[in-house]
């Protein structure tokens, strides 16, 4: 017969594997670059209980502390925590700079890295070239932003391109874990190679950024009797012009 102590012990044990199990469920994120997309994108993974860390040029540690982030100004710090995942959220320009600075040697050597550029092919050729080949790699576009996304992603495109993902149960796990983030959210999933979204892209991206480019050097401000047109193109400008 089991004595109470026994009981007390054996439901602890129940419970804090009840915890661990819970804890595997969750990704621990870095997200390099914590500008406004970045910080964009960690409002909503972190809702959904995964740990994110962030690190970037600027200083964003009191935005980090009110989202819930935990923020590092060294990038040697942020990878000796050993994040499943890297999200890069940096410019076009600065990408290739930012991922040959990082000390990706600090990393567990089953690392996801992602992206979350516009352009596809571009990211694509400088993980494949830059990191070790026991690193997966997953290029993605979320197709909008703050503007687009501030009331909700439902119906909005996210295209995704497993360049380099282990065959092992842990590492598709952990890339199927990271796009279910999205799909949860009721974003409409498109699995793309980069080649084929850079093909299809190459008119709709240009036009789309280069008038968001035009509108933001107009510096057009809000008036008091704006038309819902002006307004809408208030916001394409500023939505186009943070990459």
């Amino acid at each position: 017969m089991l004595r109470s102590c026994d009981v007390e012990e054996l439901n602890k044990y129940k419970s804090n594997g009840s915890d661990q199990s819970g804890d595997k469920s969750k990704l621990k994120i870095a997200i390099v670059g914590f500008g406004n997309f970045g910080q964009f994108l960690a409002k909503t993974i972190v809702r959904h209980g995964h740990q994110v860390l962030a690190y970037s040029r600027s200083d964003y540690s009191h935005v980090a502390q009110e989202l819930g982030v935990s923020y590092f100004n060294d990038a040697d710090d942020l990878c000796e925590q050993h994040p499943e995942v890297i999200l890069l959220c940096t410019s076009i320009l600065s990408t290739e700079k930012v991922l040959k600075s990082l000390p990706v040697q600090r990393l567990k050597r089953s690392t996801l890295f992602v992206d979350v550029l516009s352009v596809k092919e571009f990211p694509r050729k400088l993980f494949l070239q830059h990191l070790p080949s026991y690193f997966d790699v997953l290029c993605t576009h979320p197709m909008f932003g703050p503007e687009s996304g501030k009331n909700g992603w439902k119906g909005l495109p996210f295209v995704y391109d497993k360049v380099r993902v282990g065959r092992d149960e842990s590492r598709t796990s952990r890339c199927d874990q990271f796009l279910d983030i999205f799909a949860s959210e009721g974003c409409q999933m498109v699995e793309m190679s980069c080649a084929e979204h850079d093909w299809h892209a190459a008119g709709s991206q240009f036009i789309t950024h280069t008038t968001g480019r035009f509108l933001e050097k107009l510096e057009l401000e809000a008036t008091p009797i704006d038309t819902k047109g002006y307004e809408t193109l208030l916001s394409f400008g500023g939505e186009y012009c943070w990459r």
